[in-house]
């Protein structure tokens, strides 16, 4: 019963949606806006007959290492920078600085530095997905409870084991919340990467659906992309479910008192 309850919550919304747009398409054709039935007659043959080895394994394979990268990245700079207050200061106004460009302005000189390729929208991927993880990181490890660093320096924990005992643990929950931020703008950006100067990927087929007039097909790289979200969500809500295993059960047991 449960299980039948949390199927119907998961999808109550999306069927209320399509039925909806089912409802809205009915009457006069519009020519671009496909009907439900149009678009999932386009969806096979425009997606299952190639595309999915030539244009989405290439593009979640960048968005994957991309988004690994910027975690990695992201979190060690983080540690370091958090744990050093000098270094904190010296690194504030440079990191303010990067954090507000907007990634897609940077495409062209990563084009100039690194060239055309796989490399360069990787490269694009973690110049705007780093920045939610580090901020995080840092304000996780500098919001840590003093008394626990206290409690640390009395038991004479200090080094890589203070590092991995105390301070990843402590701030892992603010990391998690920059880590799920950095999932969507990892997405955004792949796409983006991929409009410029690309001949495959997701990014470059909807645009060459869009400049043909294929709308159906459009339409459903649009959905793709939904989809890969979806999956990127879940994937991210089983992981931190198990990595912060302690930290929801002390809430729950906070919330019991």
């Amino acid at each position: 019963m449960k299980t039948l309850k949390s199927v119907g919550y998961l999808l109550a919304l999306p069927v209320l949606l399509v039925a909806l747009w089912w409802v809205g398409t009915s009457g006069e054709p519009n020519f671009f806006v496909p009907t439900p039935v149009q678009l999932v007659d386009t969806f096979g043959p425009t997606w299952f007959e190639g595309r999915i080895s030539t244009d989405v394994i290439p593009s979640v394979g960048r968005l994957v290492v991309g988004v690994l990268l910027a975690i990695v990245l992201g979190v060690v700079l983080g540690l370091l920078v958090g744990l050093n207050r000098t270094l904190r200061a010296l690194t504030e106004p440079v990191f303010e600085f990067f954090r507000a460009l907007p990634p897609p302005v940077l495409i062209p000189v990563l084009m100039l530095l690194i060239g055309v390729n796989d490399s360069m929208k990787v490269a694009v991927i973690v110049s705007g997905a780093i920045w939610p993880v580090l901020l995080n990181t840092i304000e996780g490890v500098r919001s840590i409870d003093p008394v626990q660093n206290e409690t640390s320096r009395s038991y004479g924990i200090s080094g890589f084991a203070r590092i991995r005992y105390q301070v990843v643990p402590s701030a892992m929950p603010t990391v998690m919340a920059g880590i799920r931020q950095c999932l969507s703008i990892g997405l955004i950006l792949m796409v983006i990467s991929e409009m410029f100067a690309s001949s495959s990927g997701l990014g470059f087929t909807i645009v060459q659906f869009q400049r043909s007039f294929a709308i159906p097909e459009m339409w459903s790289g649009i959905i793709v992309l939904g989809l890969i979200g979806v999956v990127m969500s879940f994937i991210f809500q089983w992981a931190e479910r198990r990595v912060l295993r302690w930290y929801n059960g002390l809430k729950e047991v906070e919330n019991a008192v």
